[in-house]
This record gives C-alpha cells, sequence and structure tokens, in this order.
C-alpha cells in the first residue's frame, strides 16, 4: 500500500494537537491587494455586470497566527516580508499571548525563505538575541509545497471571498480598513476558527 508523501509530517502534527506541553499554532503570510480581485457571483441571467479595478499594485501585508485550540486569530502588518520581520511578528505573538508555564509553542510554518533563514538564526545558530523566542516557541516546517497542510490559507481565502473579491477600493486605506474589521471579528476565541483551523487527520 502506498503511503502519502505527507504522512509522516500528519501524524507528527497530529501527536502535537494533542499533547498536554505544547500549544500548536499555525503561522503564514498574505498580501491583499488594491487592484479588483475576480470570483463567480450570482447574477442575472443575461446581465453583464462590470466591476472598476484600481490601476496600481498597492497592497497591505499581514502576518497571521492560528491557534486552533481556541480560534484566536493574532496578526501583525510587516511592511516587508523578510527573516527580521517575521521574528518581529513571532516576538509580538509570544508578548500578546505569553504562554502556560510549562508549555510551548510549536509555531507550524511554511518553506519560505525568510522562514529557513529566522528558524536556522533561532533555533540552530541559537544566538543570544532570540534566547526570548527559544524560552517558548520551536517551529515545525511543513513538507515544501503543500498549503493544504497549513488551514490559516483558509482565513485568507475566506476574507477574500466574503471582503475583496469583486470590490472596487477607491483607496489602499479603504481597503485596509475592511480586511482589518474582517480580521479583527477572528481575534477573540471563536468556534468558526476552532473547526476550520483544527487539525484532522
Amino acid at each position: 500500500m502506498k503511503i502519502p508523501r505527507h504522512a509522516p509530517r500528519l501524524k507528527k502534527i497530529a501527536e502535537l494537537a494533542s499533547s498536554d506541553d505544547c500549544v500548536l499554532v499555525y503561522q503564514d503570510e498574505v498580501h491583499f491587494q488594491q487592484q479588483t480581485t475576480i470570483t463567480r457571483a450570482w447574477n442575472k441571467k443575461g446581465s453583464k455586470p462590470t466591476i472598476k479595478s484600481f490601476p496600481g499594485r498597492s497592497k497591505v501585508s499581514y502576518s497571521g497566527f492560528v491557534i486552533p485550540e481556541t480560534g484566536e486569530l493574532f496578526t501583525t502588518k510587516p511592511d516587508r516580508f523578510n527573516y527580521l520581520t517575521f521574528i518581529d511578528s513571532v516576538t509580538a505573538f509570544i508578548d500578546a499571548n505569553p504562554i502556560e508555564e510549562g508549555k510551548r509553542y510549536v509555531i507550524v510554518l511554511d518553506n519560505a525563505p525568510w522562514h529557513k533563514k529566522a528558524v536556522r538564526l533561532i533555533q540552530e545558530d541559537c544566538l543570544e538575541e532570540y534566547q526570548h523566542v527559544r524560552d517558548s516557541v520551536e517551529f515545525l516546517k511543513l513538507p515544501p509545497y503543500s498549503p493544504d497542510l497549513n488551514p490559516i490559507e483558509q482565513v485568507w481565502r475566506i476574507t477574500r471571498r466574503e471582503n475583496t473579491h469583486n470590490t472596487f477600493f477607491d483607496s489602499v486605506s479603504i481597503m485596509e480598513h475592511t480586511v482589518d474589521t474582517a480580521l479583527a471579528a477572528w481575534a477573540e476565541p471563536n468556534d468558526q476558527l476552532r473547526s476550520l483551523c483544527s487539525f484532522k487527520s
């Protein structure tokens, strides 16, 4: 019988999800573009609806963390994605969500180059300036090209579907406010993200 290629990592995530001494967290970054994005929608038969599109490439960037156990979403807004802004976002997360004594966060993340460098500096090179991160966090990298194993991707998908697709924004600040409001609704423990982001083997 052929073993699914992600089976070992799925088993590891399942073990962590059921562990009493760690808290599983999923992390990812995303850009929301001001330029109009289109998706399927219900319209009157025969009609040809049109949506204006902003011509520029303005965007707002987010780094997000979901705790499946509670359904909480935590976000920061780095101006770019690199190893320093990633470490800053992790630090902001653990400062805002102090871990219970005797436990550790296990942050599941993809193989973006800035993630690889940050993990090397924190976990492998053990640089002194990142001791505060090591005290609370360990990282678990997903297999390459496996966004399906990171349920926070669904958070971005739903946010786009319900708030930015098929919508024209006059300014990037209006779009940013729209996205901020949508994400803020998930900042407190909630059943929607608890269900959406819980590990399923």
